[in-house]
């Protein structure tokens, strides 16, 4: 499993992607189909025509990484709402439960109260 930092970028492919693409192919689709940055740290995410193959391509410091998944039985579901230049901005927690099988499209965030208490420490 990959471990993330929560300010990890991740922008998800809306296009069914061939899962035979390697490194520099994918970093080449990038460029051109979601107009980023491949060398950016940000990682991408790619999904074959399928949805049960899963392909993530990220810069490592000093090269490209790939991290795949093929699922032996149902499908990856993906959050197409939000789309924007053909891809979907993803949260590291999004990108653990898509990989997990949890469909985005029915969860909610739940709203979380901010208190300005004063503490004092005695």
């Amino acid at each position: 499993m990959l471990s993330l930092p929560p300010a990890a970028r991740i922008w998800l492919c809306t296009e069914p992607t061939d899962m035979r693409k390697s490194f520099d192919t994918l970093a080449a689709l990038v460029r051109r189909s979601l107009g980023r940055d491949p060398l950016s740290g940000s990682l991408f995410v790619f999904v074959g025509r399928r949805a049960d193959r899963l392909k993530i391509l990220y810069w490592d410091r000093d090269g490209y990484a790939l991290w795949a998944k093929r699922l032996e039985r149902g499908t990856f579901r993906l959050p197409l709402a939000g789309a924007q230049d053909g891809a979907v901005a993803l949260s590291p927690a999004e990108l653990a439960m898509l990989l997990e099988g949890i469909e985005l499209a029915g969860t909610q965030r739940r709203k979380r109260l901010i208190s300005n208490i004063n503490c004092e420490y005695h």
